[in-house]
């Protein structure tokens, strides 16, 4: 058997590539849209794949499952599960609770494990050749190393209404009754790892065991005293926002995601081009520098979407493809990064990259406006806004300001003032400046905040040892 773990670092994502050495058949569970690392290992290995799944209808990046059947003629299997409201929207071979995929040598066994959302699936998968019981189960968003998935995405992003407590309670049955009765040696592999939105503490390590989750996880003390009520409560306290974009990626997921095919390489495009097109306002510029980059001049309206700093997360913050049809060019250093951006930039649904320059000599520039932490009393603002998650504002943030995450500011500008200054700040600077980019493409007035709330924080501690510096030396 070879089982082959893909992971993105960006997204925070798995997916699993699982042949049968054997037969040469294989099977890719929850793919990535950009599929040319399922199509490179099939062909490193001699093998074919036969099959594609997914565990549910993802809410955080735009599912392959369509593209690779289509490139692959593999079989396309998804959950029946869920009732009516749940079933996909394309065409495939519908999978309920027992049924079994035969990939060679290997079967997976189907368990429907909803909870996170209502048609999700768990795989069991034996290799038959070698045991007659199962030692691994993939466990999509229904267990992560050391934590769960969240049941209330459905409110925060697809428009439910308190199904969050629902979905716990399903959560509960579904640890209870189906991976509970499991041995302590079956292996667990997540849809995702440290940095995902689908759960508020997941691990860092790749894969964990029913026997340790159920030892030591915060969720196995509350199943193993029958606590269901402390349960729910520890699960749905000081969940993380939800960005905005998991409501598109849960339609376009469920609907089917469009056919991408083979893509022609990105052209470098004509400046001249590019100002006629920015002058007519019909194209979008992203700019892929990092921040301190784009501090020092931009083009004007431009969007900050750094090249490699989780550019498919944060183009999914500030983009917006189905109310905004215009075409992207991207500013690159050269077609590796123009292409390495556009490859994650369609795991979210964002495929209208025209191509790319490498320069903005001549097109219309501005600096963004900025603020150091120690002047931020002598200016006149409408909005002190704090665009990191609510977790971390909870645990401090400079007096006076509101959250609202960065994720979601795109879509709650009714949230902002009409008129006067923002002024923005986030951890360190990187996720403010994407979300600054946007806001002011929006038509806001925003002045970043030097260094972000670690600037303000050391700004605090430097006024603080000053003073206490001048105590001394009276």
């Amino acid at each position: 058997m070879l089982l082959e773990r893909i992971y993105d670092e960006d997204l925070s994502h798995a997916s699993y590539f699982i042949g049968c050495q054997a037969t040469g058949d294989a099977i890719v569970i929850d793919p990535s849209r950009d599929i040319s690392a399922y199509q490179e290992l099939a062909k490193t290995n001699g093998m074919r794949i036969a099959h594609v799944t997914e565990t549910h209808i993802h809410a955080d990046f735009l599912s392959g499952t369509r593209e690779l059947g289509n490139a692959t003629g593999a079989t396309v299997h998804l959950s029946g599960e869920g009732g009516e409201d749940w079933q996909y929207g394309y065409e495939n071979e519908r999978l309920t609770d027992g049924d079994i995929i035969t990939v060679g040598n290997l079967e997976l066994q189907v368990v429907h494990t909803p909870g996170h959302t209502p048609e999700h699936l768990s795989f069991l998968l034996t290799d038959t050749v070698t045991a007659d019981e199962p030692g691994f189960m993939f466990t999509g968003d229904f267990v992560f190393v050391g934590d769960l998935g969240r049941p209330d995405l459905l409110d925060e992003a697809a428009g439910g209404v308190d199904t969050r407590y629902v979905g716990a309670a399903q959560l509960y049955r579904s640890l209870k009754e189906k991976l509970l009765p499991l041995p302590d040696y079956v292996q667990i592999l997540p849809a995702h790892g440290a940095g995902s939105a689908c759960g508020k503490a997941l691990g860092s390590v790749p894969t964990t065991t029913v026997g340790y989750e159920r030892t030591f996880s915060w969720w196995g003390r509350h199943l193993a005293a029958a606590d269901e009520q402390g349960f729910v409560d520890e699960l749905l306290e000081g969940q993380p926002d939800a960005p905005a974009y998991f409501g598109r990626m849960k339609r376009q997921n469920r609907e089917g995601p469009t056919l991408l095919g083979t893509r022609p390489a990105l052209p470098e495009l004509d400046l001249d081009t590019v100002r006629a097109g920015l002058e007519k306002s019909a194209l979008t510029f992203v700019d892929t520098r990092d921040q301190h980059g784009v501090h020092t001049g931009t083009v004007k309206d431009a969007i900050n979407i750094p090249a490699w700093n989780k550019p498919a997360v944060h183009a999914g913050w500030v983009l917006d493809p189905e109310s905004d049809h215009r075409p992207l060019v991207l500013l690159a250093d050269g077609p590796d990064t123009a292409h390495h951006l556009r490859s994650h930039l369609i795991r979210v649904g964002i495929d209208n990259v025209e191509g790319f320059v490498t320069g903005f000599e001549g097109l219309p520039t501005f600096v963004p406006d900025m603020v150091a932490p120690q002047d931020l009393e002598s200016i006149d603002y409408a909005l002190l806004l704090d665009v990191r998650n609510k977790s971390e504002f909870a645990q401090g943030t400079i007096p006076g300001a509101k959250q609202l995450s960065a994720g979601r500011v795109l879509w709650h500008q009714d949230l902002l003032p009409e008129t006067g200054t923002i002024i923005s700040f986030c951890q360190s600077g990187v996720r403010n400046s994407v979300a600054s980019s946007a806001l002011r493409r929006a038509g806001h007035r925003v002045v970043e905040l030097e260094g972000s709330y670690l600037g303000w924080q050391a700004a605090l501690q430097q006024q603080a040892d000053l003073q206490k510096q001048t105590a001394l030396v009276k």
